[in-house]
């Protein structure tokens, strides 16, 4: 494993898929991709409807949303790997894709949110993650380019700004 430098790319750490092998993030290069660490039992939930709303509107464009579960946050994200995608799939419709369940923060937290987690959001907030739902707009470089607060609604301005200008 190399040494973590600001040009290095979260991109480029290995996670696993939501339904087993890996997620292989490498195919993601050149394209934007909202990672966002995702829950189903937290009262952001619905948040899902507007990240599907975004992965529809702008994937032909090279945009891409990635889901990340995590349980860290008052054990809102309880499910086994089928319970999650069963209930992504038929509550939300998601067809975005989704990781293996990792943790966010401490030391048991994902290669791919060390490498995140020290890019500042617009309000200067940057280490740990907060909550559910907290985003991250990586660019077609491989770079994160935006931070957004969890209660940051996928349909805001301010986000949807950021996807635009990322994927034009």
């Amino acid at each position: 494993m190399t040494t973590d430098t600001p040009r290095t790319s979260p991109l480029d750490v290995e996670i696993g898929a939501l339904t087993g092998g890996p997620a292989d993030l490498a195919q993601y290069t050149g394209k934007a991709v909202l990672v966002v660490n995702v829950a189903s039992k937290c009262g952001l939930t619905p948040q899902y409807t507007g990240l599907e709303a975004l992965q529809a509107r702008y994937a032909e464009q090279g945009f891409t949303v990635l889901g990340v579960p995590c349980n860290q946050f008052l054990g809102q994200e309880p499910g086994s790997a089928e319970e999650i995608a069963e209930f992504c799939s038929a509550t939300y419709g998601v067809t975005f894709p989704m990781t293996e369940k990792v943790e966010v923060n401490g030391e048991g937290r994902h290669a791919l949110y060390e490498r995140l987690v020290g890019h500042a959001d617009a309000e200067g907030h940057s280490g740990d993650i907060r909550w559910n739902f907290e985003k991250f707009l990586i660019g077609r470089d491989g770079s994160v380019v935006a931070r957004f607060s969890p209660q940051t609604e996928p349909e805001a301005p301010e986000l949807v700004a950021a996807v635009e200008k990322a994927v034009g």
